[in-house]
């Protein structure tokens, strides 16, 4: 059997392993986990198609398609909001599955110089500071290959 969605894998995982805290025990932070998570996988279309994922490219701002400061305030209510009714320092407290699915976007926003909002930065930070970034990083940057599109 594949699973090849993020989302079915995470919720495959966690299914797995019931323990590992993929997502909140509480099941009001749990449903709005996977709401918002949710909402990474299917929205965001402006941030996506206009500031690529790319864990090389060094920071500078470029002048921004439609559509992309509106997922970038989206986003951060996200984040505002998740941090403040969980108490942090991660989305829903502990790192979670709606952490990962929101990893790609910590990388934009630096990426792109997108935010300077101090809870913004310090959330980015929290992720960057987590040994599954720090691991994921390395590996990205271990890669040979380039994918040409991916190079705004």
């Amino acid at each position: 059997m594949r699973v090849w969605e993020s989302l079915a894998i995470i919720e495959y995982v966690a299914e797995l392993f019931p323990d590992a805290g993929l997502w909140p025990n509480d099941p009001a932070l749990r449903s709005m986990a996977r709401s918002v998570s949710m909402e990474m996988l299917s929205g965001f279309r402006a941030l996506r198609g206009g500031c690529p994922m790319n864990i090389r490219r060094p920071i500078k701002a470029i002048a921004l398609p439609d559509g992309v400061s509106a997922d970038v305030r989206r986003i951060e209510e996200i984040w505002r909001d998740a941090r403040k009714l969980s108490g942090g320092p991660f989305l829903f407290g502990a790192f979670s599955a709606a952490d990962a699915m929101f990893a790609p976007v910590v990388n934009r926003f630096s990426a792109y110089d997108l935010v300077s909002d101090p809870d913004t930065l310090n959330y980015m930070a929290t992720m960057r500071a987590h040994p599954a970034w720090q691991a994921w990083e390395a590996a990205a940057l271990a890669e040979s290959w380039v994918v040409p599109e991916d190079e705004a």
